[in-house]
């Protein structure tokens, strides 16, 4: 298999690019597969895949620079497509208590649980949120993550959401990964609406989002749908809003009980909905028909030691594209590696490697609404691809622990 962008610019009989590289096996992860390409030839120019094939049909080309892997195979960047990556604080001692007895309604009766992390968030200064946003980003950029998304959610405010989302474009504007934000105020109750949800809902959807739309401070909206969170009644209020501004919506949905909020994502053309537990056959054929991609996260249903996994072999069965993130949060999924989440997808929901892979590249570009852009090695698409030391793809996912060297390409340069 290989294609070009036609025209590429020439010199004689030779195509120009600004970098060639050569010498791995190249795994496209295009339509969701491997698709290998031995001894593959991967020609950039201006920061997108300009050529793609085998080098016994490569043509010949002049480049600007020219990168040889002695061996080795190169997959797309790694997409990580829900996190939290701002907040305040930690929970480490909550975690401890938990592992001592204490009960999750103990801990918060002390002012513990998501409370205190909005309390942490609220009183730190952008800065500080920034600083330790950008300490969590570092160990997923380390290990191939080319693009991510980023939730609001731990403010619970107007003025902290918005600090929040600011953070976000910060990253976006200094870090060298592709940032999508996510506007998740309707996350959990604050305490100053403390019985008063759907008055809170009202001003998200009538104060909130209007000002982050206008400030363009968020690609997406999501909210979370649970007995303990929102209704889907009061989520769909926050859709209809997000959808008047021209905002793509996203669900946590599923995660503790069946609610249907995934129904009610489909129905609005969610990019995804995430969690997915309790999800039934009905949630899933509405996924199916709507597009949205299911996105797993193994990291939390690990951390809350859950026993009842997302409808896997229901996924499959409909055609639902499933994503996979790290969920990076302080409460119920402290993870930096979207790497050790592909073994957890693999290990405890019973996917395959293969699967696993796609979930961090082409479907977790598909949950942010970038499988045009991102997720496969496809001429047109960016350059951001990562070369591993490794024989073949499912050792990504069989190693525990640690970080595997790699180089890590990022817009057709390689990224310090």
């Amino acid at each position: 298999m290989s294609s070009s962008i036609s025209p590429l610019n020439t010199a004689s009989d030779k195509l120009i690019c600004d970098s060639l590289w050569t010498g791995a096996t190249l795994v496209t992860m295009r339509d969701g597969s491997y698709n290998l390409i031995e001894n593959g030839v991967l020609a950039v120019k201006d920061g997108k895949i300009a050529w793609i094939g085998s080098e016994e049909d490569s043509p010949k080309f002049v480049a600007g620079s020219r990168h040889h892997f002695e061996g080795g195979i190169v997959t797309p960047g790694l997409i990580d497509c829900h996190t939290h990556l701002v907040f305040g604080g930690d929970r480490s001692a909550e975690f401890e208590q938990r592992l001592n007895g204490v009960s999750y309604a103990e801990i918060a009766a002390q002012g513990g649980g998501i409370l205190s992390t909005v309390n942490a968030t609220r009183t730190a200064s952008q800065k500080t949120l920034f600083e330790q946003a950008r300490f969590r980003l570092a160990p997923l950029l380390a290990e191939g993550v080319t693009c991510i998304e980023i939730k609001s959610g731990y403010g619970l405010s107007d003025e902290s959401e918005l600090k929040m989302l600011r953070v976000i474009r910060e990253l976006a504007e200094t870090q060298p990964v592709r940032v999508k934000a996510t506007c998740l105020a309707a996350h959990a109750l604050p305490p100053e609406y403390h019985g008063r949800a759907d008055e809170y809902i009202e001003h998200i959807c009538q104060n909130l989002l209007p000002q982050v739309a206008a400030e363009r401070l968020a690609d997406a909206v999501d909210g979370f749908c649970e007995h303990l969170a929102f209704s889907p009644e009061q989520i769909e209020r926050v859709f209809k809003a997000a959808k008047k501004l021209g905002l793509p919506v996203k669900l946590h949905a599923e995660q503790l009980s069946s609610l249907h909020g995934s129904q009610l994502a489909a129905q609005y053309g969610a990019l995804s909905a995430d969690h997915l537990e309790y999800a039934t056959e009905q949630d899933v054929k509405a996924m199916a028909e709507s597009g949205t991609v299911a996105v797993l996260l193994p990291g939390a249903y690990y951390m809350l030691r859950e026993t009842q996994a997302p409808p896997v072999a229901l996924f499959r069965q409909y055609g639902v594209p499933m994503a996979i993130a790290s969920d990076a949060n302080p409460g119920t999924s402290p993870a930096l590696s979207l790497r050790l989440m592909l073994n957890m997808a693999c290990t405890l929901f019973r996917m395959t490697p293969e699967e696993a892979l796609a979930g961090v590249t082409c479907h977790g570009a598909r949950a942010l609404g970038l499988q045009q852009t991102h997720g496969s090695l496809e001429v047109g698409k960016v350059a951001d691809f990562v070369h591993w030391p490794v024989e073949r793809p499912a050792e990504l996912v069989y190693w525990l622990g640690g970080q595997l060297p790699c180089t890590v390409v990022y817009r057709g340069d390689v990224r310090s």
